[in-house]
Order: C-alpha cells, then sequence, then structure tokens
C-alpha cells in the first residue's frame, strides 16, 4: 500500500530525515559556536554551548596568522584547483575515447580499467614510483595521484554515451577537431556528469593528508589537512603555543585549546561547503544518470 502524501508515514519519514539531519549537522554546529565563543566562557560550559556567549573573532585572526596554517590552506587551494583540472581533462579524454565503439582493442582497455578497481599496487609501489619520477617532495606527487579514477571514468563514459551521434557527426562535418568536439559539444551536455564527478574529485584533493604525510617532507609544502593533524594532536594548550612564538604570548594565552581546535577544523571545511552548492542541482541527477542503465 502506498503512503499517502499526508499521511501519518509521510510524517514519520519527515520527521526521521530530521532528526538524522540534526544529527549530522550539530557537530559541525557545535564547533563553529566553540571557536566564536570566548575561552572563559568555554570553561564555564565545557564546550557544549549551543550559542556564543562572549562572541569573539580572535581565534579566527589568531589562527589564520599562524605561518604554518596560511601556508597550508594556500598549499591546499593549489593542490585542489589543479588536481581537479588535471582529473577531469584526462577523465574526460579517457570516457570520450573509451565510449568510441570502432576504438580498436576497446573491450581490453576496458576491462584492465575495471581490474584496475579491484586490485591496486599499493602504497609501496606507489611510493617507488615516485621516487623514479622524482616526484617525491614536490606538489605532482600529490596532484598527479590518481589522474584518473576508474570509477569516475565508467561513470562519465555513461554520460558520452547519451551524446546523440548525430550532433558529433554534425561537428565534425563542420570540421571540428575530436578535441574541440569532446570540450565544445560533449561537455555542455553532460554537465551533470562533470560537475558529479568533480564534486568527488575536489573533496578527494581536500580531504588528502596521507599521502601528502608520506611523498612530502618539506613542511612549506603541507596542505592543510596535515598541518591540521600537528596541530590537533597537540594534547597541552603550552606545546600548541609554543609553535606560535612570533605572537606575543599574552595574546595566545588568551586562546583556548578548545576554540583553537575547533577553528582549525571549521577552516578546513568552509571551502568544500562552499563549492559543494555549485554543484548541488547537478549532483543527485549526476548519480542516478550515470548509474542506472535505461
Amino acid at each position: 500500500m502506498s503512503i499517502q502524501k499526508h499521511g501519518i508515514g509521510h510524517y514519520l519519514i519527515m520527521l526521521v530525515l530530521a532528526l538524522g539531519a540534526i544529527i549530522l549537522v550539530y557537530p559541525l554546529y557545535n564547533q563553529l559556536v566553540i571557536s566564536l565563543t570566548g575561552s572563559d566562557y568555554i570553561t564555564k560550559a565545557s564546550g557544549t554551548t549551543i550559542i556564543p556567549y562572549g562572541f569573539t573573532l580572535s581565534t579566527y585572526t589568531t589562527v589564520l596568522a599562524i605561518p604554518k596554517v596560511a601556508r597550508g590552506l594556500l598549499n591546499s587551494i593549489f593542490i585542489t584547483a589543479t588536481g581537479l583540472v588535471i582529473n577531469i581533462v584526462f577523465t574526460s579524454m579517457g570516457a570520450y575515447v573509451l565510449t568510441k565503439r570502432d576504438l580498436v582493442g576497446r573491450s581490453f582497455f576496458i576491462t584492465m580499467i575495471v581490474i584496475t578497481m579491484i586490485f591496486e599496487g599499493g602504497l609501496i609501489p606507489d611510493y617507488f614510483l615516485m621516487r623514479k619520477l622524482h616526484l617525491l617532495n614536490t606538489y605532482w606527487s600529490v596532484i598527479l595521484y590518481k589522474a584518473i579514477n576508474p570509477y569516475y571514468l565508467i561513470i562519465l563514459m555513461r554520460f558520452f554515451d547519451r551524446v546523440p551521434p548525430s550532433l558529433i557527426e554534425a561537428a565534425r562535418i563542420d570540421g571540428l577537431s575530436e578535441t574541440k568536439i569532446l570540450f565544445k559539444i560533449v561537455f555542455p551536455v553532460s554537465v551533470a556528469g562533470i560537475a558529479t564527478v568533480s564534486l568527488f574529485y575536489g573533496v578527494f584533493h581536500w580531504n588528502e593528508y596521507f599521502r601528502a604525510m608520506i611523498y612530502l617532507t618539506d613542511e612549506m609544502k603541507y596542505p592543510l589537512q596535515v598541518v591540521l593533524r600537528e596541530l590537533l594532536i597537540s594534547a597541552e594548550k603550552a606545546s600548541f603555543i609554543g609553535s606560535m612564538n612570533f605572537l606575543k604570548v599574552t595574546a595566545a594565552a588568551q586562546l583556548d585549546i578548545k576554540a583553537i581546535k575547533a577553528a582549525l577544523i571549521i577552516i578546513s571545511i568552509i571551502p568544500i561547503l562552499a563549492f559543494y552548492p555549485f554543484v548541488l542541482k547537478y549532483f543527485v541527477k549526476g548519480r542516478l544518470e550515470g548509474s542506472v542503465k535505461e
């Protein structure tokens, strides 16, 4: 029996979804409140305030003034932006080529790509490869990792398959090269797929820290997530303040370690949250169309 639009089942589902949203959003909201709350109020409320009492932005201004944090933020933006462009260009080119039914060895290439989705070389072969290519301690060691994700490649193949062959043939008759056909004809028709895959790639690069810790030895090249990890593992306030020796001791002493950690978490999340609304209208459509066969 189908659930009526205004029946009890409808409201029950809405209630469950609302509770789920609150459970998921509250931890992030709590960190935001803590980062905006004065240190004296945080101590009294044990860090569980709902409203930012003693509202202050001093925590953010102080944290962003730390050279490691500012540099890490710029590094993450550069790695994410550059990696995203490389991901989309190469994944799209690979997907477009593999949609050609007359491609020699097409089945072999697709089979090899599917195999990589199941079996991966692992960290040690990747490390030796980076060393062989002289990419260790460079941004490219993090940017070029998984320049083409096989799963996202297959998703884009599904979208490119939906482009009418007559449209591509007309463009070819007009004298457009395959590259121009891809970027001027196929891309605009497959906006939903491109946006969805861009979101996946962007989140992947922004949250990357493990391989950056292994491949990068220069602290000036650390992305924000690595810097965040280093600062969050500081168990005592004194050890954290010690890393901010360029600040006045009086200014650093006014900060609370809980507020500092909360501000760092918010700073690391805001950029990716700001990127999400731009692709939100394509996200659901892209995932469904890229995975369901008509």
